[in-house]
């Protein structure tokens, strides 16, 4: 009779990260052999001083006043100088006999002609830049808060320099503004529901409309009547992805202005909603998502899509297929992280492996389990992906209502803007044109 085992734990769970390694033990069973403790110091006080004999002295030098060169003539001037290895008449005044003593470097660094030399480049110090007044302090001014009020009213006088987290935000900011040639998909994807897929798209896509010039837009791409629409406008939107799709002429739509007739407005991001009834929206397959796509390419420069629950529905598969970078969401907690593991695995089965390694994990902490390591979790799953980001806990995302980014904690946005710098890291990447897929325009 074959005894169970139990199934194994995943490496974040604490019982498994938590377990404390024993000491070792003497040879002859006794007590513990204690660490070696760092070496002590040497004493100054019996530390040996060199003498001021043992150091060599070098010649002296003096100076020497400036005296401007004598003009002469052609003749002259195409003598060597002394000391060069030429040949001198004997006859003349400066003929010598008999042996020569060396002389002493003071004697050659005096009569020595120094050789020509080229023009150096001026000094750091002295370039353009350089002299501007505070231009070197300019990053370090504070911008908001006590230090940035203590800036002001002392005129620049008194300045302590920006935070911490404010430095950061700067960074996060220029990462955000990186320049995109073309277009750039971004699809939000989990095997499981309810971890966070819409709440990431909305934050993500407010973000980098907030802080980049170019059009951004959402395509909710849910099959079971999703709510990206209602986090980010409010209510219900008028205009839906199912009545697009009924255009008999959407791949000949030429101008900007047709196509903004089927997107609504949150700010300065666009959304394009699904339709909330489940039985229509469930035609939404993968051949209308490529048609969808390569309309919203044409004219937007970022599309950020809310995949539904699963992987395995047509228009998901769609969306893997044309996807450039791939953000999976999750929970700290047991199931979550195990539905997490499974989504990566799936598509590593399924030949999105490079698509994995490029990924970006984020964890919504809106509620956490005691027997996850959260250390741990985020190392776990670092090893596997291109970088982790934390949701905090937020009240204004809690209620499930519309998203409004000055509603939320300082904490909540920072996590934010740095998901939108991972993701623009990308912006400069090469990616190769999808099968079969075209845009028709740029």
């Amino acid at each position: 009779m074959t005894e169970e085992r139990p199934a194994p734990m995943q490496p974040f769970v604490r019982a498994w990260s938590s377990a404390l390694t024993p000491a070792p033990s003497a040879p002859d069973g006794g007590h513990a052999v204690p660490p070696q403790t760092a070496r002590a110091a040497p004493d100054r006080e019996h530390a040996q001083v060199p003498s001021s004999a043992a150091v060599p002295s070098g010649p002296v030098l003096r100076a020497v006043p400036f005296e401007p060169p004598v003009p002469r003539d052609t003749a002259s001037s195409a003598t060597p100088p002394l000391g060069r290895g030429t040949d001198r008449d004997e006859t003349g005044p400066t003929a010598t006999t008999g042996p020569q003593s060396e002389p002493t470097p003071e004697a050659a660094a005096l009569t020595a002609t120094p050789p020509a030399s080229a023009p150096t480049a001026p000094p750091e110090h002295a370039t353009f830049d350089g002299y501007l007044r505070g231009q070197s302090l300019q990053l370090q001014v504070p911008r908001r808060g006590l230090r940035a009020l203590l800036w002001r009213a002392s005129g620049g006088r008194i300045s302590v320099g920006a935070s911490a987290r404010e430095l950061a935000e700067r960074v996060h900011l220029d990462r955000i503004r990186t320049p995109l040639t073309g277009w750039h998909t971004i699809t939000v994807a989990s095997s499981k529901g309810g971890v966070g897929k819409t709440t990431t798209s909305a934050l993500l896509g407010l973000t980098l409309a907030e802080h980049r010039g170019d059009r951004v837009v959402t395509l909710d791409a849910n099959p079971d009547a999703g709510n990206l629409a209602q986090r980010l406008l409010g209510y219900r939107a008028p205009a839906t992805v199912r009545q697009l799709l009924e255009q008999e002429n959407l791949d000949q739509l030429a101008s900007f202005t047709e196509v903004s007739r089927f997107v609504n407005t949150a700010g300065r991001l666009q959304v394009l909603a699904s339709d909330l009834d489940p039985a229509m929206s469930e035609a939404f397959n993968a051949a209308e998502y490529r048609r969808v796509l390569a309309l919203l390419t044409r004219f937007f420069n970022i599309v950020i899509t809310d995949s539904g629950t699963g992987l395995i529905h047509s228009a998901m598969t769609g969306a893997l297929e044309t996807t450039r970078s791939l953000i999976v969401t999750g929970k700290p907690t047991i199931d979550a992280a195990e539905g997490i593991t499974t989504t990566l695995d799936w598509l590593i089965a399924h030949g999105f492996d490079e698509l994995v390694r490029d990924a970006i994990v984020v964890l919504t902490c809106d509620r956490q389990a005691h027997s996850i390591d959260p250390a741990a979790l985020r190392e776990h799953f670092a090893d596997r992906c291109r970088a982790v980001v934390e949701f905090p806990a937020d009240p204004h995302l809690t209620e499930g209502g519309r998203i409004d980014l000055e509603m939320l904690r300082p904490r909540t946005r920072q996590a934010g803007r740095e998901l939108a710098a991972l993701v623009a890291e990308a912006f400069t990447w090469d990616f190769p044109a999808p099968d079969g897929f075209t845009t028709g325009g740029r």
